[in-house]
C-alpha cells in the first residue's frame, strides 16, 4: 500500500488540500450543482421525467456522467416522484442503489424517469431509469428507499 499515493489522490492538482476549497462552499449546494439545467417534460401522479444535456462539472475523470451525479439525481428526482404521488414529505433515504450499465457523456442528452414503486404510510420507494435520448437505451437504473416521517396523532 502506497500511502503517499493516496494522499496525492486527496489533493488538488495544484498541491493545495480540498479541505480548504470545500469549507467555502455555501450550504445545500449539492442540489442546484446537480440539477442546474434540467427540464421537467412530464409529471403525472407518481412519476417525473426529465431531460438534461449532462454539463462538465458533473463528469469523471473519464469524461462521462459521474456516479456520484448520477446518484444524486436519483436521490432528488425520485423525491420529486414521491411528492407527485401526492406525499407531504419525501423523508429521509432508508436506501439506494444504481446499477451502472453504460457511460454517457458531456453534452449527451438524457432523459431520466422517476416512478414511485409505493408510496405507503411510513415508506416510499421509487426506481429511476437513465436513458440516452438519442437511442433510448437505458445506461443506469436506480432504486431508492425513503423512510416518510409519520405525523404524531397526539
Amino acid at each position: 500500500m502506497d500511502v503517499e499515493s493516496v494522499k496525492r489522490y486527496f489533493k488538488l492538482e495544484d498541491g493545495s488540500e480540498i479541505e480548504s476549497l470545500v469549507n467555502e462552499l455555501p450550504p445545500r449546494f449539492l442540489e442546484p450543482l446537480t440539477i442546474s439545467g434540467i427540464r421537467v417534460d412530464l409529471i403525472e401522479p407518481g412519476r417525473v421525467v426529465c431531460t438534461m444535456k449532462i454539463p462538465p462539472r458533473l463528469l469523471n475523470s473519464y469524461n462521462s456522467l459521474h456516479g456520484g451525479a448520477t446518484a444524486t439525481l436519483v436521490d432528488l428526482l425520485g423525491s420529486a416522484a414521491i411528492y407527485a404521488a401526492g406525499a407531504p414529505s419525501v423523508g429521509v433515504s432508508v436506501e439506494i442503489n444504481v446499477t451502472y450499465l453504460d457511460a454517457a457523456y458531456a453534452d449527451e442528452e438524457i432523459e431520466i424517469d422517476s416512478r414511485t414503486l409505493r408510496v405507503g404510510k411510513a415508506v416510499a420507494a421509487v426506481t429511476v431509469e437513465f436513458r440516452k435520448k438519442k437511442t433510448g437505451k437505458v445506461f443506469a437504473i436506480g432504486r431508492h428507499t425513503k423512510y416518510l416521517a409519520i405525523t404524531s396523532k397526539l
